[in-house]
């Protein structure tokens, strides 16, 4: 017979403390389920990353979903290869944007492009039948001005499905928008490649 370690013996004790806990405060909790409105902001890499890993797992579960794009434009991402070569009955996809701001150099353009995108993300959302939908960026289309952030939240609190999850990415969330938003995730910068050794986005890891 093995001998118990007094490490072990606290660990043992220590994490049935733990269970204990978590078991009373599951069971305090009667929120049951709804759709949430997610939100991932921050100057941190990983923001749509985690959106497509939500929608991939959507996929596992056979819910129906959909990405909306706002900014990236005809970029050939990873993501969009695979979602629109081997998902594309599962999920919808739609490029709206034209490119970072920079690149267009034409504010009525980036309107325009970003009014439809958002039309398009409107009737997604609606649709019951689609249980996640991705707003890829439309942080960044809101912060430049393109969109009315308070039309984006009253929207998203009034018309959307009880049990329909919305994702919204991109830098700099607007105030109304964390309030609006059922979880709030902030990615921070501590190290990135680019700033530190000049290492441009990488197939992969970046697209």
């Amino acid at each position: 017979m093995t001998d118990i370690s007094d490490a072990d013996q606290r660990h043992t004790e220590k994490m049935q403390r733990i269970q204990t806990a978590r078991k009373k405060m599951m069971a305090s909790k009667q929120g049951g389920e709804k759709g949430l409105i997610i939100v991932h902001t921050g100057n941190g890499k990983g923001k749509s990353s985690s959106g497509f890993g939500m929608i991939m797992r959507a996929i596992g579960h056979d819910m129906p979903c959909a990405v909306v794009q706002f900014i990236k434009g005809n970029w050939d991402t990873g993501e969009k290869r695979i979602l629109t070569r081997h998902f594309a009955d599962q999920c919808q996809f739609y490029t709206m944007g034209e490119g970072f701001t920079w690149d267009t150099q034409d504010r009525q353009r980036d309107i325009a492009a970003a009014t439809a995108a958002w039309e398009k993300a409107k009737d997604l959302i609606r649709d019951p039948n689609i249980a996640l939908v991705l707003l890829d960026e439309i942080n960044i289309a809101i912060r430049y001005d393109y969109l009315d952030p308070d039309e984006v939240a009253d929207f998203l609190l009034t018309e959307k499905p009880p049990m329909t999850h919305v994702v919204l990415t991109g830098r700099h969330a607007k105030p109304v928008l964390i309030e609006a938003a059922d979880l709030v995730s902030e990615m921070t910068e501590v190290k990135h490649p680019f700033k530190s050794q000049g290492i441009v986005a990488q197939k992969g890891v970046e697209f």
